[in-house]
């Protein structure tokens, strides 16, 4: 099982907020966040609705990121509630809390979801940190299947073509029939690193692929038919004399827009792939463990020391850079309309202009963690920190 790094060096972190955060870093010998100066805000936001999802991801170290589909939002939690809310009023639809004959099991079942829900149509699939991958109904919440595969999921299934592909945290990716559970082929990457950052990017399913980048560097497209590798393209290398100082993950979120499929990594690179051949088409120095997310002309990212960064699509060059943000551990980030978002380690939700980069507006969710990347759908973002808080906002006006 890998061990996570990065969470075990920011564990004084995101135990706290506010001042004591500080200076816990500071005891630790940790950079401590940079802390937040007033802003004059340039759009207004609006909180549309706040809700609480069990447990959260807690100390999992897992990032527990909401679905979304035909008007509903799907959150899960690390003890076991899985929700499902009305988008637009954060009401609640229905509410299932995994008790002791889950299945029809007898004794406790494992119910420790992580990674967050997928939802596609009709069905919602989960997985667990003991390894479970679940299926439920998306409109009522009853169970469905379950299936039992090698290793903790810390990332979202993803579900396509009548199957749902799972991604484990010993390096292998599993499809599994939708309608029944059977698995139908196994990727297997063979031996993972003895060291890694603990999280995994969700898999995308596009055109006929599978996507993912994986925890040595590379990101991967197999057959979605068949699991067979189509292609590798190295986004790191192992350099150092540690091996810490060789972490090279690339298993942030990817970011697919069209044919071209955008990575970083950690003591790698940010690049611009073609889908279909993997072949670069532009690709510059960029450490990163959240992943790009791509708008228009640009492709935006948050870098390890959380600067946030904006490059242009089409060449890979600068055209702006915000450090105002500095080790305060950032979400990847997320484009909604005009504005990035990112959330931080003590529960703030930063706008950042698309243009320039200047921050447009701040809102507090809480005073807990915000791991998980924002989740934009249309004009509203959706934001759950470390302990089950969720929250959706609008901007309303300049």
């Amino acid at each position: 099982m890998k061990r996570g790094i990065l969470i075990l060096a920011l564990a004084a972190l995101v135990a706290g907020g506010g001042c004591s955060t500080i200076k816990r870093a500071k005891r630790e010998n940790i950079q401590p966040p940079r802390e937040l100066t007033d802003i004059t805000p340039t759009i207004k936001i609006d909180r549309l609705w706040k809700a609480s999802v069990g447990d959260g991801a807690a100390k999992s170290g897992v990032r527990m990121r909401p679905a979304y589909t035909g008007g509903t939002i799907y959150a899960a939690s690390v003890d076991g509630v899985l929700v499902a809310l009305d988008a637009k009023s954060g009401k609640t639809l229905w509410k299932h809390r995994a008790g002791w004959h889950l299945f029809g099991r007898k004794g406790r079942p494992d119910t420790s979801y992580s990674g967050g829900p997928a939802v596609s149509g009709d069905l919602l699939a989960i997985g667990t940190l003991d390894g479970h991958v679940y299926a439920f109904g998306a409109s009522d919440g009853k169970p469905r299947w379950d299936a039992q595969l090698t290793s903790e999921v810390i990332a979202a299934p993803a579900i396509a073509g009548g199957l749902v592909v799972v991604r484990t945290n010993d390096g292998q990716v599993t499809a599994l029939d939708a309608a029944s559970g059977e698995r139908k082929w196994v990727y297997d990457r063979g031996q993972v690193p003895p060291l890694s950052l603990r999280g995994n990017g969700d898999l995308i399913v596009a055109g006929g692929g599978v996507f993912f980048g994986s925890d040595d560097g590379k990101v991967v497209g197999l057959s979605v038919e068949t699991g067979v590798p189509q292609w590798q393209q190295p986004v790191a290398g192992s350099e150092g004399r540690t091996e810490i100082e060789r972490l090279n993950d690339a298993d942030g979120m990817l970011a697919l827009d069209g044919s071209e499929l955008f990575a970083a990594a950690y003591h790698g690179q940010l690049v611009d792939l073609q889908a279909p051949t993997g072949r670069p088409l532009w690709n510059r120095a960029f450490s990163s463990y959240t992943g790009p997310d791509v708008a228009g002309t640009s492709v935006v990212a948050v870098d390890d020391q959380s600067n946030v960064w904006a490059f242009d699509r089409n060449t890979g060059s600068d055209l702006w850079k915000q450090d105002a943000l500095l080790h305060r551990w950032l979400t990847g980030p997320a484009v909604q309309q005009a504005h990035v978002v990112v959330g931080d380690l003590q529960g703030y939700v930063h706008w950042l202009d698309l243009a320039d980069g200047k921050i447009a507006a701040r809102e507090r969710l809480s005073r807990d963690a915000i791991r998980a990347r924002p989740l934009v759908v249309g004009d509203t973002v959706y934001v759950e920190d470390v302990n089950g808080h969720l929250a959706a906002y609008r901007i309303v006006g300049q």
